[in-house]
C-alpha cells in the first residue's frame, strides 16, 4: 500500500543484486512510495546481477560505482544530482563483502590483507560516501542515510568472522559522521540491524541455515523479511522520522531483546 510518504524524494540505493536482497526490496518500496531513484552497486556486482532489469522496472538510471573509490563516489553523486533534478534526500548503504568468508578462513586464522579489504568495503566505504557527499552538498537539509548492520556488531556470532568487526566499525561511523552531518545540515544517519535473511551474501555464511531457524525460534515475532526491512527503512527516509539520528535501530522481531525463549529448549512458553 501506497502512503506517498516519499513523494517527491531523490534516493541512492547501494547494493542491490537480485530480488532477494534487501536492497532491492529498498528500492521497489521508495519507489512505490513516489520516490525518484538511482541505482549503484560494483562494476562486477553489475555484470553477474540483475540490477539492470530492477532500473527498467523502476525508471531508474543505474550507475556503476565501487564505493570504495572517491573518483567512483564523486561521478555517482554529482551524475545523480543531475539526472534526479537537485539534491538528494536520501541514501541506503547495503554493502558488505568479506574474502576470509568466501574463501572460508576461520576467525582465527584470519588473512589480514583480505580482512584490511574487508574493512574497506563494508565499512569505510560508508565514511567515504558520507564524506564526499558533504563534499558535493549533495544531501538536502533533513535528509536522511542508511546503512544496513547485523548484531554480531554487538554479540559474538563464530560463522560470522571479521564482519563482525566491520560492522561495528560501520555503526560507530554512523554516530560520529551522524554528529557532523546533523549539525551542519540536520542530516540524519542511522544504522538498521536487521534479522539473518535469506539474501545471496547470507547464505555464503557457514551454518546460516541453522542459524536462520535459530533466530527464528528466539525471535517473538520471528525472522523480519526483507520486505519488512524495506518497508522499515521507508519510514527511516520519511519525514515522519525528522528527528531519529546516530542510532542504531534493531528491526530484528525482538531477538536483540530476548535472553532465552522456551521454544528454542522444546518447552512450551506459558
Amino acid at each position: 500500500m501506497s502512503y506517498n510518504l516519499l513523494q517527491g524524494k531523490r534516493g541512492i540505493i547501494f547494493g542491490a543484486l537480485d530480488e532477494n536482497s534487501i536492497a532491492w526490496q529498498v528500492a521497489e518500496c521508495c519507489h512505490e512510495q513516489g520516490a525518484q531513484l538511482v541505482l549503484t552497486n560494483a562494476p562486477v556486482a553489475l555484470r553477474f546481477g540483475k540490477i539492470q532489469e530492477l532500473g527498467e522496472k523502476l525508471g531508474a538510471e543505474v550507475i556503476p560505482a565501487d564505493a570504495t573509490k572517491l573518483e567512483d563516489l564523486d561521478n555517482l553523486l554529482l551524475k545523480s544530482m543531475e539526472i534526479l533534478g537537485g539534491k538528494i534526500d536520501f541514501i541506503l548503504h547495503s554493502i558488505g563483502m568479506s574474502i576470509n568468508v568466501r574463501k572460508k578462513r576461520a576467525y582465527t586464522d584470519l588473512n589480514h590483507d583480505w580482512s584490511l579489504k574487508s574493512i574497506d568495503i563494508s565499512a569505510l566505504s560508508f565514511h567515504k560516501v558520507l564524506q564526499q557527499a558533504m563534499k558535493h552538498d549533495a544531501i538536502s537539509d533533513g535528509g536522511s542515510v542508511l546503512a544496513l548492520t547485523y548484531i554480531a556488531a554487538q554479540r559474538v556470532f563464530p560463522g560470522y568472522n571479521e564482519m563482525a568487526e566491520s560492522k561495528a566499525l560501520l555503526e560507530s561511523i554512523a554516530r560520529s559522521f551522524g554528529y557532523h552531518y546533523a549539525v551542519k545540515k540536520n542530516v540524519r544517519i542511522n544504522t538498521v540491524s536487521q534479522s539473518p535473511t535469506q539474501t545471496t551474501a547470507g547464505s555464503g555464511i557457514k551454518g546460516f541455515s541453522d542459524f536462520f531457524d535459530y533466530a527464528e525460534k528466539m525471535s517473538p515475532l520471528g525472522n523480519a523479511d526483507a520486505r519488512s526491512c524495506a518497508e522499515y527503512c521507508v519510514t527511516l527516509f520519511s519525514d515522519l522520522t525528522r528527528m531519529v539520528t546516530m542510532q542504531n535501530l534493531y528491526h530484528d522481531g525482538g531477538f536483540s531483546s530476548v535472553g532465552m525463549n522456551p521454544a528454542v529448549i522444546g518447552l512450551e512458553d506459558e
